[in-house]
């Protein structure tokens, strides 16, 4: 079969990795903090031929917390943060790629995984900037990354840190804009050296989830199964209307309307727009 023919080659993949092990193939599921990451991992973990974490007890059922090679996001700041500390960017040039930190991973995480399916998942935030040491670890990996509009996941994520933290972790909107931008960016230029890689934008998932699911099914080469689940749409709605109403205000709009015009061509690359998201 040539690469043009390979299910991973028809979701736009550069090629299709050997298997991991014990014949598994890994996906992992990137986004920063609040872009639809959980609820994409809860879909695909339904297929029969998929295994992800759940009831692990940790949060979101993140494989961050279910390891002892590497520290998790909150170590470096947290939502909203973690991105901007240097040591959470692993590559295959870290001293953590080892075949003994593989091992540990495995054993680690191979304990919440069903070992009789064909693709074993797990999702983290810090993902999207470890790619590249996850795949030095499991060369058999494949990289969903989600991506959700900046603005939604910005206001989404102070929510969630006031909700968490209360006011002393809450930051501005633009502080969080500012790191879903430098986020996105280690993940750009990290994106050449990633073998197998789909992404998702949370908008089409959501409008379409079977759609979604199939294509990312074909990706790590498995069939299509159905949807189960529920999936809401409409869900940047109101942080978009928020967004709209902050950009006019006397106070808050200036420093937003800034941010909008220094990040509006990189987010055109994804398919957003600051300007004017309607």
């Amino acid at each position: 079969m040539s690469a043009a023919a390979t299910p991973a080659a028809a979701a736009g993949v550069d090629a299709v990795a050997a298997p991991g092990p014990e014949g598994h193939r890994f996906l992992f599921i990137c986004g920063v903090h609040r872009s639809g990451t959980s609820i994409v991992h809860r879909v695909l973990r339904d297929h029969p031929e998929v295994s992800g974490f759940t009831g692990t007890g940790a949060p979101e059922d993140e494989g961050q917390h279910l390891q002892s090679v590497f520290l998790p996001a909150k170590r470096y700041g947290g939502p909203g943060r973690f991105g901007f500390d240097p040591r959470a960017h692993l590559t295959e040039d870290s001293p953590l790629a080892t075949p003994a930190a593989a091992a540990r991973l495995w054993r680690e995480w191979s304990r919440h995984w069903e070992l009789d399916r064909a693709v074993l998942a797990e999702k983290s935030p810090p993902n999207l900037l470890r790619m590249r040491f996850l795949q030095a670890c499991f060369p058999a990996s494949y990289f969903l990354v989600v991506t959700r509009h900046p603005v939604a996941a910005a206001y989404a994520t102070q929510a969630f840190t006031r909700r968490r933290w209360r006011k002393w972790r809450q930051q501005p909107v633009a502080a969080h804009l500012r790191h879903w931008f430098h986020c996105h960016r280690i993940f750009q230029a990290d994106r050449p050296h990633v073998r197998n890689l789909m992404v998702l934008r949370y908008e089409d998932f959501a409008a379409r989830p079977q759609e979604a699911a199939d294509r990312v099914a074909a990706f790590v080469g498995l069939a299509p199964a159905p949807v189960r689940m529920e999936v809401r749409g409409g869900t940047n709605d109101r942080y978009l209307a928020q967004w709209r109403r902050d950009l006019a205000h006397w106070w808050r709009g200036p420093a937003l309307r800034r941010a909008a015009a220094e990040y509006e061509a990189e987010a055109a690359a994804y398919g957003y727009t600051l300007v004017d998201p309607s």
